[in-house]
């Protein structure tokens, strides 16, 4: 069994984890940070299972993470074929994740957010901009700012491409693309860094 996630996820939590590797055949790897995704379940050619999470979460996101994917492959073995992220896998989500929602795993500032998005799970986190703020502890990664701390009209680069803070609506900041002139919306909680002239 791989048991170098317990380093990556609250130690209140790893009983809950080791039931669901012993339970769930599947092999975890950990791996380096992809930027499109946090997390993976497939099925290798050999016929079994994987399950892959970002080396680069923290303890928060990389448990949730991991039983997103955990969840994967539990409606895989469940229902066979069915939406990705449609509602057999959400309510298997939702299923496995009450363990986990305790002030003992998650820090209790960030339970009501952790319960308002397990109403409804969405495919990513991400989407959902208070939980993503929430479970990095509103704090952006070293060099990084999020978009709504920087001025409006500042620069800034993101994914090598520098833009403009525009004005914000309802959740999203409007941003131009300062070589297409098109406007783009951000989520809040995008980092970006500071455009750094010269």
């Amino acid at each position: 069994m791989n048991s170098s996630y317990k380093d990556f996820v609250p130690s209140k939590a790893i009983p809950f984890i080791e039931f669901l590797i012993n339970e769930h055949s599947f092999t975890l790897k950990i791996v380096n940070q992809r930027e499109t995704k946090h997390g993976d379940f497939r099925q290798l050619p050999d016929g079994r299972f994987q399950i892959t999470v970002n080396n680069n979460l923290n303890k928060y996101q990389f448990l949730l993470t991991l039983v997103h994917e955990i969840a994967h492959h539990v409606t895989h073995q469940k229902f066979g074929r069915v939406q990705p992220h449609g509602k057999e896998w959400k309510m298997v989500f939702q299923h496995l994740m009450l363990p986990f929602l305790r002030p003992e795993i998650y820090p209790m500032e960030m339970l009501p957010f952790l319960a308002r998005y397990f109403k409804n799970p969405k495919a990513s986190t991400d989407t959902d901009a208070d939980l993503s703020l929430a479970l990095r502890g509103n704090v952006a990664e070293t060099g990084k700012h999020f978009i709504f701390d920087i001025p409006f009209g500042s620069l800034f680069v993101f994914k090598n491409t520098i833009y403009k803070r525009g004005n914000k609506r309802r959740t999203r900041y409007e941003c131009m693309n300062m070589s297409n002139k098109k406007v783009y919306l951000f989520n809040q909680n995008v980092e970006i860094e500071f455009y750094k002239n010269g």
